[in-house]
């Protein structure tokens, strides 16, 4: 009988569960006071035959050890507990940290790429301070093209009688493109994202510095054709499946035929509103086939490869998306008009 009881104990011990720490006093006192069950069990063995003694004393002090192992785990489970509820955390900052969120620029950059990448174009990235060779000459610009005068240009170093030894802040990305194309032969087909400069009065419209992302594609039998259903895709994917496209005959000195393109007005959709001055179309980048003499000025052979390019600035892009009027607010880093674009990510 005494056995059993011991094992009956000995079962209700290894399961001893407690919610706080009146529970864990009301177990201890139920198994382990002057009153306690092992405690009779104690008073008990006192009938135990001679023989027994040795083994029921040995199951005996085995049990007490137990409960008094498990209610002391169970203890410093509540010491624990309470410990960590009131730990400090002495690297936590006094003020809330709030969090920030992507530059408007960046958030339609990133978008931008990510349409001509599942293209097959890959991503290309060049030097801010350029020489003449790679941001004018090797692009079809005339030595007198108004483009190299200082009222446009920001030049670092600057020669008129040599233009060779001109050193200039880029005025378009299309320094990337020359860069390719001199160390690359076709196929080649990439997109470059950039940070350009040019020498005119920041208003509302206009800056001194902005972004362009250009596209460049050269390989046998390249056509205009291609480069309209790659324009139509691009737009379709930016502004919304029922964007229309339509191009512009105009001139550009590193394509020819050059073209600007307009999209159908996202607004009024196409039926004419102030936005779009009432014409129903918007104007968002220029573009062309690449000029024979652009492609042997970089050591392309233009009988065997024609190829087409494309430039955009990041900023008209990100004002027809989100109607930001004024580009001046893309530089000036006010934290209220940039919590704006949390929910674009």
């Amino acid at each position: 009988m005494l056995l059993e009881k011991i094992e009956a104990i000995k079962a209700q011990i290894n399961e001893l569960k407690a919610q706080n720490e009146e529970e864990l006093e009301a177990l201890r006192i139920k198994y382990l006071s002057k009153k306690g069950e092992i405690t009779a069990l104690f008073n008990d063995f006192r009938t135990v035959a001679p023989e027994q003694k040795r083994e029921f004393g040995q199951r005996l002090n085995e049990l007490k050890n137990l409960a008094s192992e498990k209610i002391s785990a169970l203890k410093e489970e509540f010491k624990a507990k309470e410990k960590e509820a009131n730990k400090i955390d002495i690297t936590r900052p006094a003020t809330p940290e709030v969090l920030g969120t992507r530059h408007p620029i960046s958030l339609v950059r990133k978008q931008i790429i990510d349409i001509f990448s599942h293209l097959g174009f890959t991503l290309a990235e060049g030097p801010e301070i350029e020489d003449d060779w790679h941001v004018f000459s090797s692009l079809n610009f005339a030595a007198d093209h108004p483009a190299r005068d200082m009222q446009d240009t920001f030049f670092i170093e600057h020669d008129p009688n040599d233009v060779a030894k001109n050193i200039l802040l880029r005025s378009h990305t299309s320094n990337d493109q020359s860069r390719i194309m001199e160390t690359t032969q076709p196929p080649i087909r990439v997109i470059c994202p950039g940070r350009v400069y040019r020498n005119e009065a920041i208003s509302a419209r206009a800056h001194c510095f902005f972004h362009q992302v250009e596209a460049l594609y050269v390989d046998r039998n390249v056509t205009f054709a291609d480069l309209k259903q790659v324009l139509l895709h691009f737009a379709k994917e930016m502004f919304g499946p029922d964007t229309k496209i339509r191009l512009r005959p105009s001139y550009f000195p590193f394509t020819e035929p050059s073209a600007e393109m307009d999209i159908s007005c996202h607004l009024c959709g196409g039926k004419g509103c102030g936005f779009c001055k009432h014409t129903g179309w918007v104007e968002i980048l220029g573009c062309g086939m690449v000029d024979p003499n652009v492609l042997e000025a970089n050591g392309i052979d233009s009988t065997k490869y024609t190829g087409f390019a494309l430039g955009m600035g990041i900023e008209r892009i990100t004002n027809l998306k989100y109607m930001v009027k004024d580009l001046r607010m893309f530089s000036e880093n006010d934290v209220r008009f940039l919590d704006e674009f949390k929910t674009a990510h």
